[in-house]
């Protein structure tokens, strides 16, 4: 009873855990079917409404290098519990919003407020388990996380065609109020010894404490290899509006259809790592990942400027090289937090900064061209896949 009891409870924490770190992705997902609903109802430009997707990278970034430092001084909860009630205020914020630029500033306040749940559920997972157990652990959250793409997309072209873009906003809020209550039960899992104790210059601890990290070779290649990665996807979740639902056609259900289909190849490879790490290194994993997700962005691109290929030439070399993050990110995450003891916080939120970062670069990138067409996405895309792998190639050990 008590083994049965204390796998309940481990099942339970990975669960919480997952959603916290969706705040991104049901963010992102739940209102890109809404694309079109906003340029009306705003009566604002196509670029216009893609910033309002670059501001949430942007404050994913930014807010992620305050809560991690926070964290490693007062514990994991006081500050994950602020954040997500940040990110609930700030989702009602965005329901109200009556033009497009109240919408940009409420989308970076309910980024700054959400990533505190993604930061921190990564610092807890490295508390609670050594490395090896904490990629398989990261493997599980992903299997949370995947869940995001499938039902976000789903439910917010249905929300949007019945009853307007304002309600994905609401579900927003009433997902972090649900995150927050989740959250009151976790156990704190950084105990008042192990802090930071740093009570006196409190940032210039902080920014040390991160020079350190960019000094530390093994942390930034894993870190930045991961990142660069996760940014190729963001090309993808950028661009996959337009060019699915403009260019080729797609009304929002379908679109809808076809996102959760990508998300189903990622959790499905995140679940395969999982089973692969009792006989592959981490590291052996993440590199063959990387591999194959150049390969795939390579094909993508080619695919992408040939005409003839239509949508399926996008979308199923899409599928594999989504598919491959399944592998990288857990993997490239644990090899990164693997050897920070004592400042766990502090680099799970410089790994998680570099991540958004780029991401908000990448959907930058992908917005500056107005092509009726999938190159642009395709060529970001590919050009990040390729980072992701040299970065792995010439940064890390070997």
């Amino acid at each position: 009873m008590r083994r049965m009891a204390s796998s309940t409870g481990a099942l339970r924490r990975i669960l919480t855990l997952g959603a916290l770190t969706a705040f991104a992705p049901m963010s992102i997902d739940m209102y890109l079917p809404a694309f079109g609903a906003l340029q009306r109802e705003l009566h604002a430009t196509p670029d216009a409404v893609q910033r309002t997707l670059v501001v949430f990278f942007a404050g994913l970034a930014l807010g992620q290098v305050v809560w991690g430092p926070v964290s490693d001084r007062y514990g994991r909860k006081p500050p994950l519990l602020l954040g997500i009630g940040i990110y609930a205020v700030a989702s009602v914020g965005c329901a109200l919003s009556q033009s497009i630029d109240a919408l940009l500033g409420w989308r970076g306040l309910q980024a700054l407020g959400g990533c505190a749940g993604i930061v921190i559920a990564r610092s807890m997972v490295r508390d609670t388990y050594p490395p090896v157990d904490a990629a398989r652990a990261f493997s599980r959250l992903t299997l949370v996380l995947g869940a995001a793409p499938i039902l976000a997309p789903l439910a917010g072209a249905a929300l949007v065609q019945s009853a307007g873009w304002r309600v994905i906003f609401a579900a927003l809020a009433a997902f972090g109020v649900a995150c927050w209550l989740a959250a009151l039960a976790l156990p704190e899992s950084l105990p008042p010894a192990a802090r930071s104790q740093a009570v006196q210059r409190p940032l210039h601890r902080a920014l040390r404490t991160y020079a350190e990290l960019l000094r530390d070779r093994r942390f930034i290649g894993f870190a930045l290899s991961g990142a660069l990665g996760q940014a190729a996807m963001f090309a993808y979740i950028a661009g996959a509006p337009f060019v699915f639902m403009q260019v080729f056609g797609f009304a929002p259900q379908q679109f809808g259809v076809l996102f959760g289909l990508n998300a189903v190849g990622l959790i499905a490879a995140s679940q395969l790592n999982h089973a692969l790490l009792a006989r592959l290194s981490s590291a052996v994993l993440l590199s063959r990942a990387l591999r194959a997700l150049a390969l795939c962005a390579a094909v993508l691109l080619a695919l992408a400027l040939w005409p003839a290929a239509g949508w399926p030439g996008v979308a199923l070399p899409l599928f594999f090289a989504l598919s491959s993050l399944g592998f990288s990110f857990p993997n490239a995450t644990a090899l990164a937090l693997a050897h920070q003891s004592g400042r766990v916080g502090s680099a799970a939120a410089l790994a998680g900064s570099l991540q958004f970062a780029l991401a908000a670069a990448s959907g930058w990138l992908v917005s500056l061209s107005a092509r009726p067409s999938a190159a642009p996405m395709a060529a970001v895309f590919c050009t990040f896949a390729v980072l992701a792998l040299t970065a792995q190639r010439t940064l890390t050990p070997r």
